[in-house]
């Protein structure tokens, strides 16, 4: 499965034409894609055969013909029209099938990049804009691909059915229809653009309003508080006005639309029916009344599928657009780099700091400097300071989600830029400030990635997080769904929960970021009495803004400006009366 994913990424989006990539996307089915082809034009042919089978039974009854001819004109028609449905049905598993596996695949492909791309990236581009890539541009190209078949294909075997058979029957008219046709075409895009253009203002007028009714809403406690409703409805009866004009406009310019594409394409069918009728009647060039009847059918199937191709431009443009921007996260150079390094394969949770310096590359500026501090296996070092200090920094370096721009950073005296950091977070647990539960059971979100954890484990890591207390008095104990982002539990839970999913994992390195910030002081005091337990015997790095939690650490490091400032134990440090003294006396005020 591993490879079907990591197939696509194979391919360089970004640096070739979105219609190369397309190409690449479509090629493990380019025979049921040719199918398609092969069996839409054959169910499509009765939009372009009719009028041809329509002049013979005309002729077969004007001329006086063989009674053969009218059945046999007819019997060919009813069978082309009857197979169309199994044909539509098959076009539609080859066609269809096929996009949705390209689909599929782009999505595999965009989700195993993101995996794979940098805790930098991610803190750059935002989840919305990845969620857009991977949900709406996949569906713009999915779009894109089954319109221009759908549409396009329907319009190319129009007009190349059309002007082969005027070419065959009539072809004194092939000379006609290759002027008239596209200018006709030209003149209703034309129209259209300007119905476009309408259109658009139109919805910005509607996207303004749903802003205003949005804002609102949200003043609406301030607008009752001091009655200010009048004003309120004021400003919103101005957007409604413009919304009126423009949608007045809008509707008038539709009609007008309409009614002159309407009256140009008819003068245009009379014109040519008026002229075919007229080399008929004085019998110029064999015309029969049939071709008459033929060549009027063909003005307008031939004028409309020529504007419906100019009209899939925009859909186009659209998904080629997508295609560039899905080529973005595919393409985007920023993964962290594990390939080929040394597998970690035990840790004893030793962890130390040569000189170690980091600066973001955005703006230069050194987030980390000189950091030099070897940490024992078993310690517990509590990172304080003011915020910007560089205490976050410092967690993410350990994590492995940054690496240093300048110094070592060792594991049990390995450097870390030589080890594949995936398998050395095998041995790491994370208990973040804001606990991210998914939505599913608390037996889920406690086991999430230990698939092997049977019940008694679970129930052990949650004893010990003092989380099964509650968890047995829910609903359905261990298999109760927590909602989106753990909506059905209170902070303090959410928090336990997460350290039931530290402890399952049993880690020899621990990270815990502020993880009692935003507690009340009885979930608090719980989550303290977990977190102690969760300590004992593993490496920890503690950042925490209340320095009551971090008092029994053994050390603790005061940072200021990405540097270290002083380290040692509270009470050494209370003597010292130094920068961590000022930070424990503004807490006590």
């Amino acid at each position: 499965m591993a490879t079907s994913l990591e197939r696509p990424l194979d391919h360089r989006y970004r640096g070739e034409h979105p219609i190369r990539t397309l190409a690449y996307l479509l090629r493990a089915d380019r025979r049921r894609l040719a199918g398609a082809v092969v069996v839409f034009t054959v169910k499509h042919s009765p939009v372009w055969l009719l009028p041809l089978i329509t002049a013979s039974i005309i002729d077969t009854v004007v001329q006086h013909q063989p009674i053969s001819r009218l059945w046999t004109s007819t019997g060919v028609i009813m069978f082309i029209l009857l197979v169309n449905y199994p044909l539509h049905v098959l076009y539609v598993r080859l066609l269809y099938g096929s996009v949705r596996r390209m689909g599929t695949a782009l999505r595999s492909a965009l989700c195993t990049r993101m995996q794979q791309l940098s805790i930098g990236y991610h803190s750059r581009v935002s989840a919305g804009v990845l969620q857009a890539k991977v949900v709406r541009d996949v569906e713009t190209v999915e779009q894109m691909v089954q319109q221009t078949a759908e549409i396009g294909l329907g319009a190319l075997t129009v007009l190349t059915g059309g002007f082969v058979i005027i070419a065959i029957r009539t072809p004194e008219f092939l000379p006609v229809f290759l002027i008239v046709v596209p200018a006709a075409a030209l003149l209703v895009a034309r129209l259209r653009a300007r119905l476009r253009t309408h259109n658009e203002h139109f919805r910005h007028e509607v996207e303004a309003l749903s802003s205003r009714v949005t804002e609102m809403t949200r003043l609406i406690p301030v607008t009752r508080a001091h009655g200010l409703e009048g004003k309120a409805l004021r400003r919103m009866d101005g957007t409604l006005k413009r919304l009126l004009t423009s949608g007045m406009r809008l509707d008038l310019v539709n009609g007008r639309f309409g009614s002159l594409a309407w009256v140009v394409l008819n003068v245009v069918g009379v014109l040519v029916l008026a002229g075919a009728a007229l080399i008929s009647y004085y019998d110029v060039w064999g015309v029969t009344a049939g071709d008459v009847v033929m060549l009027s059918a063909f003005l307008t199937t031939l004028t409309n599928s020529t504007t419906t191709l100019a009209g899939l431009a925009p859909v186009i443009t659209k998904g080629l657009e997508s295609v560039r921007s899905v080529g973005e996260v595919l393409q985007a150079p920023e993964l962290e780099d594990n390939e080929g390094k040394a597998e970690l394969t035990a840790l004893r949770g030793a962890i130390g700091f040569e000189n170690v310096g980091l600066a973001y590359e955005s703006d230069g500026r050194p987030a980390v400097r000189d950091f030099t501090l070897d940490v024992a296996p078993g310690e517990t070092i509590a990172l304080v300071g003011a915020s910007g200090a560089g205490k976050s920094t410092v967690l993410n370096l350990v994590i492995g989600f940054i690496r240093p721009t300048s110094g070592r950073l060792l594991l049990d005296g390995t450097d870390m830029n030589s080890l594949d950091l995936r398998t050395y977070r095998r041995f790491l647990s994370v208990v973040p400030q804001e606990s991210i539960m998914f939505d599913g059971t608390v037996r889920e979100n406690v086991a999430y990635g230990m698939d092997d954890a049977d019940e008694e484990t679970v129930r052990a890591a949650l004893r010990d997080a003092n989380a099964l207390e509650f968890v047995d008095r829910l609903p359905q104990g261990l298999d109760t769904l927590v909602g989106e982002r753990g909506a059905r539990l209170s902070g303090g839970q959410r928090q336990r929960l997460a350290i039931a999913r530290a402890l399952i994992r049993d880690p020899k390195v621990l990270v815990l970021d502020e993880a009692t910030s935003a507690l009340d002081t009885r979930s608090e005091a719980l989550v303290q009495e977990a977190l102690a337990r969760l300590l004992r015997g593993r490496t920890t790095f503690v950042v925490a803004h209340r320095l009551s939690t971090v008092r029994g650490a053994d050390r603790i490091v005061v940072m200021a400006d990405g540097r270290i400032q002083e380290i040692g134990t509270h009470e050494d440090l209370l003597r010292r009366g130094g920068a961590y003294t000022a930070l424990h006396s503004g807490q006590v005020a």
